[in-house]
């Protein structure tokens, strides 16, 4: 819908003649009042002058000696011409008429004797005009020599005139009253034709603004005449092209956008000063694996890396392609950076692309394998050298004594035995890790399992000087899911892990209690050993990882690795607790039966 009144252009095009109208008015005024005002005030004084030779010339025509004559025209005169007229003497003193002076008058004509004096008559100088402060109006003094037997004397006229002639304010009145009208008048067709060529302009902006909507399917009105017609038409070829124009850029920024939001990689661009203007979806996420530090910071809350923020400005700045790797204890993203150059400069860059992949677990996995075969060669070296150490010598006949030899084969015998319990461990944790070992989970009575494994473990335990307990928290414990033959291997691992690392005279505990909060039995295995240093707890559960490899303490360094991946396969976790010099508490858990049923 178009409203013309709301047009600008209207209000400017009337404002415009309404303008011009005042400005006309002004001007006009201003000259007249000016040139009237000269020609007012010069013919006022050319009058005055007149009157003052006139009265002059009469006066001379009464015999000075005719006192009350001289007085009474001297009066005459005044009441005449309205102004004050005086016959003074050579001197400037009054001498007509003889009536009081008044104090304007005394001030009047001391002002003339100040001007005029006693000096002869000179037409040049018979005239003094002065303004009066706080008015518009000016004082006129005038005189012209009379000629009496006795001597000279002077007629002097006192006059204020007026600026502001009546006249001139009336002319002036009807001026501004008829510029008024003249406004009124034009009003009307200058707003009827203004709006005629207001209004295909108003549709095409209209137009333009519901383009900005985005319905591009509208025209403008070619048929008007003229520059009108030719806009309209060159504004529908434009929109034409814009349309075509923009639903391709659409559809090509549709498919450039799931292809980025698709992938896995995140994606930000940059402007010239380093600041991110579009992210990809994958960048909402792909640092949760950061612990964000100083939220205030903008830049950090997106990429919460310094190096990467600098390598952005070194990249815009030397123009030059960056890449990094940003690794932690628990990430690792990989970073490349490309810098924008202006196709019409290339001197200048005006940007920079991001690229950022997260490579934690392939990180992981490279070091998992790389630590998984420098174990497994340092822990198949160990037994084979000490095979060979004591083959050697067998073989070459150097061991004559028959009870050397025996000790020599009991000592293989025990390597080939240890190194086959490894490659079994191996086997058993790779299975498990792959899913491949497959054993069944029902219910089973635990406080049996516990009991028995209690009476087979207290004779080793007492050899050992350790004090072994199984304790009962809770009372007697419900029934548990689970495999029973998994569940006692993970026992022997953790006692024989606790019975490792506690001296002689130490104590370890089984605890085992009813958590009705989680719905799960929890069995603990407390030792009083040297504990775990807490660098190395995080690390306890990984393969041939040994907490204190420097006192030498046999294992192949899985057990733990397999206890975690079996209670794993079972659907429960383990987790422990230690402090280095007070002891190591390890705790695991197994879900209460679905039955009530108790042993």
């Amino acid at each position: 819908m178009i409203r013309s009144r709301n047009s600008s252009l209207l209000k400017r095009t009337v404002a415009l003649v309404l303008g011009a109208l005042c400005a006309s008015t002004a001007f006009s005024t201003l000259a007249f009042v000016f040139a009237g005002r000269n020609a007012a005030f010069n013919e006022e004084v050319t009058k005055n002058y007149e009157q003052t030779v006139k009265a002059a010339e009469l006066a001379s025509e009464i015999p000075y000696s005719d006192t009350d004559g001289v007085n009474l025209f001297m009066t005459g005169v005044s009441d005449i011409l309205d102004r004050n007229v005086y016959l003074v003497d050579e001197n400037g003193f009054v001498v007509y008429p003889k009536d009081p002076l008044t104090l304007d008058d005394i001030e009047l004509l001391e002002i003339a004797r100040d001007r005029f004096g006693d000096t002869e008559y000179d037409p040049l100088n018979s005239l003094f005009i002065d303004d009066i402060e706080g008015s518009m109006n000016k004082m006129m003094i005038m005189r012209h020599p009379v000629n009496f037997d006795e001597g000279t004397y002077y007629i002097v006229t006192v006059d204020v005139v007026n600026e502001n002639n009546d006249v001139i304010s009336v002319y002036v009145n009807i001026l501004l009253l008829s510029t008024l009208a003249a406004a009124l008048t034009m009003i009307v067709p200058v707003v009827l034709v203004v709006t005629r060529i207001v209004r295909p302009i108003q549709e095409i902006n209209e137009i333009a603004k519901e383009y900005g909507k985005g319905h591009y399917e509208l025209r403008a009105d070619e048929s008007d005449p003229g520059e009108v017609g030719e806009l309209a038409a060159s504004f529908n070829s434009m929109a034409e092209k814009l349309s075509k124009s923009i639903t391709e850029l659409t559809v090509e920024r549709n498919r450039l956008e799931d292809i980025v939001n698709v992938s896995t990689e995140g994606i930000v661009l940059f402007n010239e000063h380093g600041e991110p203007t579009v992210t990809n979806n994958s960048m909402n996420t792909l640092f949760s694996r950061v612990t964000k530090k100083n939220l205030f910071t903008e830049r950090l809350q997106l990429i919460p890396f310094d190096e990467v923020w600098n390598g952005v400005d070194t990249c815009i700045a030397d123009k030059e392609t960056k890449e990094l790797m940003v690794e932690g204890p628990d990430y690792a993203y990989q970073v490349t950076i490309l810098p924008k150059i202006d196709t019409d400069n290339k001197e200048k860059c005006i940007g920079a692309t991001g690229f950022f992949r997260d490579i934690t677990e392939e990180s992981k996995l490279e070091r998992t394998r790389k630590d998984y075969v420098a174990n497994i060669s340092h822990e198949l070296r160990t037994p084979l050298q000490t095979l060979r150490g004591l083959i050697e010598p067998l073989a070459d006949g150097m061991v004559r004594n028959e009870e050397d030899r025996q000790r020599y084969y009991n000592i293989i015998l025990n390597e080939t035995l240890r190194l086959s319990r490894l490659i079994d461990d191996m086997l058993e944790l790779s299975k498990l890790q792959s899913r491949t070992l497959a054993f069944k989970t029902y219910p089973f009575d635990v406080n049996t399992l516990l009991s028995e494994f209690e009476t087979k473990f207290r004779p080793v335990m007492k050899d050992a000087q350790l004090n072994f307990k199984v304790m009962f928290n809770t009372g007697k414990l419900p029934t548990v899911i689970g495999n029973p033959d998994r569940v006692e291997q993970i026992l022997v691992i953790l006692i024989d892990n606790a019975k490792k690392y506690t001296a002689p005279g130490g104590s370890i505990t089984i605890s085992a209690e009813y958590n009705e909060m989680i719905n799960k039995v929890m069995i603990s295995v407390i030792d009083t050993g040297q504990g775990i240093h807490e660098y190395d707890i995080n690390h306890i559960f990984d393969r041939f990882f040994k907490a204190d490899r420097a006192r030498g303490k046999k294992g192949t360094g899985l057990g733990l690795s397999i206890a975690k991946e079996l209670l794993a396969y079972m659907g429960e976790d383990i987790t422990v607790e230690s402090e280095y010099g007070k002891g190591t508490t390890f705790t695991f858990t197994l879900k209460r039966a679905e039955t009530n049923t108790w042993f």
